[in-house]
């Protein structure tokens, strides 16, 4: 338990200052205050086709934390995503290390925050190995928020296919039992109260979980007098709404669990730009149909991975088209809607945008620094595609009979 009882230090999301035009809110109820936008840093140095450089890195630091009132970047141990020989795990943190040192940014000028590997890995032993080792790749005394990259335990939401159907088989599974199961809500947060007493780290989150495992973190760190979890990263978009109507707003809201939601994935892997409309992603060349079967994080063809398939259901390309087209009579972009309409959801803390060039970061800027917020007609608009298919990335008419409950990436279905 906690050498000292924990204290909010006010209401998730309020505004606390706004620097070069961009608000930064609380996260959750701790003393950590992020811009709305932050840097998703996933394909930084990695090895995809396209991949920015570290150069491009430093560029856009530079540029958004220097320069652009941005504060938070958001990596994790396992980042670069692909990795290869030449660019191995850890690399992204060495990155936003040595930009910092060559820099001499000082360090309350920059809010990080990284992720352990999730799963068994998750353990209090390994909670504080993998700490230790993403401090000495940064190089720095402290990492602001450290997440879970996933659940410690079973959770149909870990996996990144299209099934959101809690199956007990797959709790029951060896993977999950063996060695007295995993790691209770007590010890994670035990543990991670060890890291905040230590100075190793300001406050904890969670990433890619869901309602229970929420409200089950801040519980048990309430009761043991511990510091709960200040943040729960998830998919999130104008396609992707779950987080809002699948009891995660309402667990973190400031009236309930007090807890901050960064949303990654706000343009839907790239669909959400428009540029894939007319001419597909590898995905969908049916000359390159065995590339469907590709290992979540193990390779990004054309800038795609076998996981991000579900972007592209039938359901999803309709909802696009038709958000295309409100983007097109308000005179705007697909992507300056669908990043502008993410900045107004009120349980969206603060959204993290990977970007390949200066070019898409100078475009983010600018929608997280524009004033005025989309009219109630264009969010109505919205709304009504919305209500069509609540669910389109879940939705799918590419299953076959033959394959016996499993997905296209291995994932249970339904």
């Amino acid at each position: 338990a906690g050498d000292r009882e924990y204290k909010s230090r006010g209401a998730t999301n309020e505004v606390v200052k706004v620097v070069e035009g961009m608000k930064r809110r609380r996260l959750g109820g701790s003393d950590i205050v992020v811009s709305e936008l932050g840097l998703g840093t996933q394909r930084w140095v990695s090895a995809d086709f396209n991949a920015p450089s570290e150069e491009d890195c430093f560029a856009f630091m530079d540029a958004a934390i220097l320069k652009g009132g941005v504060n938070l970047i958001d990596t994790a141990e396992q980042y670069p995503i692909p990795s290869s020989s030449a660019n191995r795990e850890g690399d992204t943190e060495r990155t936003i290390g040595r930009w910092m040192r060559e820099r001499k940014v000082p360090r309350e000028k920059v809010v990080i925050a990284s992720k352990i590997t999730g799963g068994r890995n998750v353990t209090p032993k390994n909670i504080r190995r993998d700490c230790d080792g993403s401090l000495e790749r940064f190089k720095t005394d402290y990492i602001d928020v450290y997440q879970l990259h996933w659940p410690q335990r079973y959770s149909p939401q870990a996996n990144w296919g299209q099934s959101l159907k809690y199956n007990v088989e797959n709790d029951r599974d060896p993977y999950w039992r063996q060695f007295g199961g995993p790691t209770s809500f007590e010890e994670l947060c035990v543990a991670m109260e060890d890291l905040v007493q230590r100075g190793k780290i300001r406050s904890w989150g969670l990433c890619n979980d869901n309602a229970y495992g929420l409200t089950a973190c801040t519980r048990t760190a309430k009761s043991l007098g511990t510091t709960p979890p200040c943040s729960i990263q998830g998919d999130f978009s104008i396609l992707d709404r779950k987080s809002e109507e699948n009891g995660v707003a309402e667990a973190a809201s400031p009236f309930n669990e007090n807890v901050g939601f960064m949303s990654y994935n706000a343009l839907a892997g790239g669909m959400l730009t428009g540029k894939y409309m007319d001419v597909p992603a590898a995905l969908d060349d049916s000359d390159r149909a065995e590339e469907h079967r590709v290992p979540p994080g193990e390779a990004r063809h054309a800038g795609v991975g076998g996981d991000a398939y579900r972007y592209r259901t039938d359901a999803a390309r309709a909802a696009i088209a038709e958000y295309a087209q409100i983007a097109k009579k308000y005179g705007m972009s697909l992507t300056e809607l669908s990043l502008r309409w993410n900045r107004q959801r009120s349980l969206v803390t603060t959204t993290l945008v990977g970007h390949s060039n200066m070019r898409q970061l100078q475009e983010s800027l600018k929608y997280f620094t524009v004033k005025e917020p989309l009219s109630d007609q264009i969010m109505w608009d919205i709304d009504m595609v919305h209500m069509k298919n609540r669910l389109p990335l879940f939705s799918s008419n590419r299953v076959g009979r033959d394959w016996l409950g499993e997905g296209e990436i291995g994932e249970p279905i339904p």
